[in-house]
């Protein structure tokens, strides 16, 4: 029974406020989120990164290591996606990022929070920054199909993930009104986006509900079976090794939508914003079972 009460408290703050996020996009249509899009581009994702991964006790060698392993990780999406959109004779490559970037983010986050505490948060802070990295160099490229070095070095996110490993490598003391205020920038942050999650599933449409469906099981449900092989064949344990399958198992994330509507054709844009939504909705049905198996086994 307390298993039970455990996924409870884990789950329902994060549907809970994306329902709320829900609610204020079906009540008014035309509620502006770029305020949330930008804060949390500019400000929000570098304080969660800096926040999670310099004041959670995470050592050098566990960043690294699942830094690699969810590298690993995302190596197998993408082979996975390949065969899905080839099959489809869809475009491999603008198409490719909602296989292969998921919601670590606006979702991972705070369940890993919420499942294993701060110690969580710093694991799935060390994946999320890998993706971070990702939707702005890799994602890029993919969706435009030209790799574009200005995007990185614009990109805060790019600075606060390489000043975190330089404090982390040098074992360097954050000063507390540091610690303070990325504490308070990331848990803001966190709600605002589940927040504007919420909004965007009342915006984004299905436009091909079949192939969006099988894409969205190759995302959730052959995710965090890639994430259990790497378990198993790296012989990982606790909390850290249920953090990687949890973030294995998140669906596509919205940033997908952002970035192809910047450089993709309207047709890959409406394939990505389908596949997100039914990812994330399907996700409601997967995420507590992966939770429940991860705060079973890995703890």
């Amino acid at each position: 029974m307390e298993i039970y009460l455990k996924l409870f408290e884990v789950i329902f703050p994060v549907f809970f406020v994306v329902g709320i996020g829900y609610y204020l996009g079906k009540k008014n249509p035309k509620i502006d989120t770029t305020f949330i899009t930008n804060f949390g581009g500019n400000i929000g994702s570098p304080a969660i990164v800096f926040y999670s991964v310099t004041t959670t006790g995470l050592t050098f060698s566990v960043f690294t290591n699942y830094f690699i392993y969810y590298l690993l990780a995302i190596i197998g999406f993408s082979i996975i996606g390949v065969i899905f959109l080839f099959f489809f004779k869809k475009d491999v490559i603008m198409e490719l990022p909602p296989y292969i970037l998921p919601n670590t983010g606006n979702m991972g986050l705070p369940i890993c929070l919420f499942a294993y505490g701060a110690n969580g948060l710093g694991v799935a802070g060390a994946i999320s920054s890998l993706i971070i990295l990702f939707h702005f160099t890799l994602g890029v490229f993919l969706a435009s199909k030209k790799f574009n070095l200005e995007v990185i070095t614009k990109s805060p996110a790019f600075y606060s993930v390489i000043i975190s490993i330089i404090f982390l490598y040098f074992e360097i003391p954050v000063p507390n009104f540091v610690v303070n205020t990325t504490m308070l920038l990331t848990y803001a942050t966190i709600f605002l986006i589940l927040m504007s999650l919420g909004i965007a599933l009342t915006r984004l449409k299905v436009f091909s509900f079949y192939t969006s469906l099988v894409g969205s099981i190759a995302r959730v449900i052959i995710g965090p079976i890639i994430g259990y092989l790497i378990i198993l064949y790296f012989n990982l344990s606790g909390y850290a090794a249920g953090v990687l399958l949890i973030q294995c198992s998140m669906p596509s994330a919205v940033l997908n939508y952002l970035v192809g509507s910047m450089y993709s054709p309207k047709k890959v844009v409406d394939n990505i914003a389908s596949m997100i939504v039914v990812s994330t909705l399907l996700s409601f049905i997967t995420i507590p079972i992966i939770v429940f198996l991860s705060l079973k086994y890995f703890f």
